[in-house]
């Protein structure tokens, strides 16, 4: 497992992977990411929108979803409990009064779909003695059945069927090599600007969380060039953020630079016009103490 120095903003990687996830039903959905449900910050992770309400989604994930999809992730690192569920079920139920018409938005087209990587093995004991029914229909996808306002489904992602659901699985702080190299491999293949977008942001999660594993198959020639390839936006972005960061220390240092000479500027002053000493100028001015040193040499050479 790769060390993070950083927190790791998982969020980011998922949309790119949700809406991979769906790329070739891309055309028949709308994503929606964090939507906002009022002026308070309460947000959906991901609201899908399907502009059709007969589509039907034959990605595994998307069979179940219906007109409007409200989807919740939680990273490597967080719980998901019932409380959570329950959470996200009143994120739906708030959505559904924001059509601008009574009923604008029906109940029975809205969905409630929770992701996460591994099992959450205290909610389903929790669902299941509350009387509600789990079924899996698919590796990694289970529906809960009774007493709930909407239909929902719950994705463990460490289950998903390997080799239809990479962008998704990479998103682990425990990524199997595997399952990196088919999401490199089938990302080599995607050349449009919204695909490559979508990939490098799973790629900027997935390489923080997972460096140790990255700079192994980096290492591999057999694999290079395709790496090599889909690390380049990656790559430029991280130098783009090294620079910007330098320029802003620069800057920074100019600024304190144009500050401090102001500074000695008005300790002359005050000297010359006010017969101040040295340290009652500095004392005026609120000179900080580690600072009057620097201040007294400078002096010395005016």
């Amino acid at each position: 497992m790769g060390e993070a120095t950083e927190a790791i903003s998982y969020h980011q990687g998922f949309y790119g992977a949700a809406e991979l996830e769906f790329r070739l039903e891309r055309a028949e959905m709308t994503f929606y990411r964090e939507y906002n449900l009022s002026k308070e910050p309460q947000r959906i992770d991901i609201l899908v929108v399907v502009k059709e309400p007969d589509v039907q989604i034959e990605n595994e994930v998307g069979k179940f979803f219906k007109q409007h999809n409200v989807i919740e992730y939680k990273s490597p690192d967080d719980g998901l409990t019932i409380d959570d569920l329950f959470k996200t079920i009143g994120y739906a139920c708030q959505y559904k009064a924001l059509g601008e018409t009574v009923d604008q938005i029906p109940e029975d087209q809205i969905t409630v779909s929770l992701f996460r990587d591994t099992y959450p093995r205290r909610l389903f004991k929790a669902l299941e003695e509350s009387g509600r029914t789990i079924t899996q229909p698919y590796p990694g996808i289970y529906y809960v059945k009774g007493h709930l306002q909407f239909d929902t489904q719950i994705v463990v992602i460490s289950q998903l069927t390997a080799d239809r659901h990479s962008a998704l699985r990479v998103l682990s702080n425990h990524a199997k090599e595997a399952d990196v190299r088919r999401f490199l491999t089938e990302s080599a293949a995607l050349k449009k600007q919204g695909d490559r977008h979508n990939i490098d942001a799973v790629l900027q999660v997935s390489v923080q969380a997972n460096g140790d594993l990255y700079g192994k198959i980096r290492r591999d020639d057999n694999m290079s060039p395709a790496f090599e390839e889909l690390m380049q936006d990656v790559i430029e972005e991280k130098v783009e953020e090294r620079v910007e960061q330098r320029v802003e220390e620069v800057r920074k240092e100019a600024t304190l630079e144009a500050a401090r000479k102001v500074r000695l500027e008005a300790i002359v002053s005050m000297m010359k016009n006010l017969n101040y000493t040295e340290e009652k100028a500095m004392d005026t001015l609120e000179i900080p103490a580690e600072e009057r040193s620097m201040y007294m040499v400078w002096l010395t050479k005016i």
